[in-house]
């Protein structure tokens, strides 16, 4: 039986393309992509996939929660999606929210700790290493339940932008696959 996704993003939406592409031959469905914002770029990369893309108006928490009880995903999952989730829907899907964060945790996550804001932070204390984590969502940013880290090796040279390049090529490159081992170890 097929497993049933939704993804929601808040931005140009390169990871829910590459998700989405990820998929396509599988027994995996994405059903949506949910968008908090109305001008964001990920409408376009939908359409030209044929996955519906909706966005969620200013009431995102009520329609989030109302989409998800209609159709009942067995996983939820965040690619760049700035919003926090609602804590009913954490309870509704526990260990069924997993998210994206481009830095390794427990470095460099919280609130306002995301795109180039983490980058920066990064530059700025001068570490040679950076990379992804893929974790479960719980009630708190960017603290729950690391799944996977990938680390990429920063030069000193590396602007924020540079570190931004190499770690979105690592989340591109990574979490397919690592949503895809959720999905059959829940199942």
């Amino acid at each position: 039986m097929a497993k049933k996704i939704i993804i929601l993003a808040s931005g140009g939406g390169s990871n829910a393309a590459k998700i989405i592409d990820y998929f396509k031959n599988k027994t995996v469905t994405i059903d949506a992509v949910l968008c908090n914002r109305q001008s964001a770029g990920v409408y376009a990369l939908c359409k030209s996939r044929n996955v519906p893309c909706h966005w969620m108006t200013s009431h995102t928490d009520d329609y989030l929660l109302h989409f998800a009880a209609q159709t009942r995903p067995d996983l939820i999952v965040l690619a760049g999606y700035l919003k926090k989730i609602p804590a009913q829907l954490i309870h509704q899907f526990p260990n069924r929210i997993v998210n994206i964060h481009p830095a390794l945790l427990p470095k460099f996550g919280g609130k306002g700790m995301y795109g180039l804001y983490v980058h920066k932070a990064v530059k700025a204390a001068g570490e040679k290493e950076s990379g992804i984590t893929i974790h479960y969502v719980n009630e708190h940013y960017d603290e729950g339940e690391v799944l996977f880290q990938a680390k990429v090796e920063l030069d000193s040279h590396d602007s924020p932008e540079e570190i931004a390049r190499k770690v979105l090529a690592l989340e591109h490159q990574s979490y397919g696959p690592i949503i895809e081992k959720v999905l059959l170890h829940d199942g």
